[in-house]
């Protein structure tokens, strides 16, 4: 760090060199993205809650009542009446609190035999985001990866199997995933959750700010919808910052009630509020803000309306890519396409040469494609072009 600082103009000058370094999503090229370009309101919103700190809310108390009318808001998509919750950094945040409650609500069922070495037992699909792996090393939790059947959702039975035959303590569905935006049976997983007295987390972090908007046009008929606290759910994720058109950081986590707050709660007396859940301490405000303004903003109608611009443009690619002589994995249930590719590593590389990113499967080989607000015909037309081009097609 030099003594004398460089004034406005001259680091204005260096900043603007590197950012035309980044993509742009409104260029056409980030095909492989769960985010997109924010609405233009969030920018102002941005700058009026720039300083303000959720980590410590006593101090910002518009700001904090702003927080509890996004999780509201949110908790009413999700049909939940008092439902508790925070907007945090992010998906990975919010699975990660999730599996904290998981976590204490065993400790406090195993607190008179806590000697035995063991650990809570999760039992969740092949398909689970990788924030659950990062959950599993820092808190020590035993893992059933369950798998998927034919149409790439978790396989109820073995699920069942499992319950039956061992002490499971959570069960994880997902709503929209990662790779292929497949609808786990939610109303299943809760059947058996309500059976056995098992926690039931929804990972939505993509899908629920997508499937409730969904028009019946674009609903499958053989797919259960349903995944909300109208259910057996204990929890949600919900990402403002994907399909909600939030900036990073805006994640959100809802729990069915304000009783799951004893198993995340931590002593922080020197905060204007003595207790503490989430698990980043200092929180920016304007995911809050952002997530109530952009709700209230666009309402139903306003979603409604840019879900289903996207997946038109999501059936207009899967049209594209069949007349192309290429195939899907499945048919998509959201805006998330999937083609089958058996060198897809190679033509992802192959495909950035040429200016277009894209993303892979973990699941099934595969190249995938988000088709995001940012996402166009015109962009669709190209990216096919340069993948017909690098298949040789």
């Amino acid at each position: 760090m030099e003594e004398k600082g460089i004034d406005e103009k001259e680091i204005l000058e260096e900043l603007k060199k590197y950012r035309q370094m980044d993509l742009k999503y409104e260029d056409g090229k980030i095909f492989g993205s769960m985010c997109s370009n924010v609405l233009p309101i969030t920018k102002k919103i941005v700058d009026m809650f720039l300083e303000t700190n959720l980590g410590d809310p006593g101090l910002f108390i518009g700001t904090k009542t702003l927080e509890e009318k996004a999780v509201s808001l949110l908790g009413s998509l999700m049909n939940g009446k008092n439902t508790y919750g925070h907007i945090v950094s992010g998906g990975t945040e919010a699975n990660l609190m999730a599996l904290r409650c998981i976590k204490n609500i065993w400790k406090e069922k195993k607190r008179k035999d806590l000697s035995k070495n063991e650990s809570p037992k999760v039992i969740l699909p092949i398909t689970a985001h990788f924030s659950f792996e990062k959950g599993r090393d820092m808190m020590d939790f035993d893992y059933i990866y369950a798998p998927l059947k034919e149409d790439y959702t978790v396989d109820i039975k073995f699920v069942r199997d499992t319950v039956e035959d061992e002490e499971i303590n959570g069960i994880i569905g997902i709503a929209g995933t990662t790779e292929l935006g497949t609808i786990d049976n939610i109303v299943e997983l809760s059947k058996i959750s309500k059976e056995y007295n098992i926690y039931l987390h929804v990972d939505a972090a993509f899908g629920g700010l997508v499937i409730p908007f969904l028009e019946e046009k674009y609903k499958r008929k053989n797919i259960n919808y349903k995944f909300d606290f109208s259910l057996g759910v204990d929890s949600i994720t919900i990402d403002p910052h994907k399909m909600g058109h939030c900036p990073i950081p805006c994640g959100s986590i809802l729990f069915r009630n304000k009783t799951y707050r004893s198993y995340l709660d931590v002593n922080a007396p020197y905060l204007t509020e003595t207790r503490q859940a989430t698990i980043l301490g200092t929180r920016v405000g304007f995911g809050g803000a952002c997530t109530y303004a952009v709700l209230k903003h666009l309402g139903r109608e306003g979603q409604r309306k840019i879900v289903s611009e996207c997946m038109d443009n999501t059936l207009y690619l899967t049209k594209k890519l069949k007349e192309s002589g290429f195939e899907t994995v499945i048919n998509p249930i959201l805006n998330i396409v999937a083609i089958r590719d058996e060198n897809y590593k190679e033509t992802c590389k192959n495909l950035k040469e040429k200016g277009i990113y894209v993303s892979i499967c973990n699941c099934v080989e595969a190249l995938r494609v988000v088709v995001m607000p940012h996402i166009k015909k015109e962009h669709i037309d190209h990216f096919v072009e340069k993948l017909c081009e690098v298949k040789k097609r």
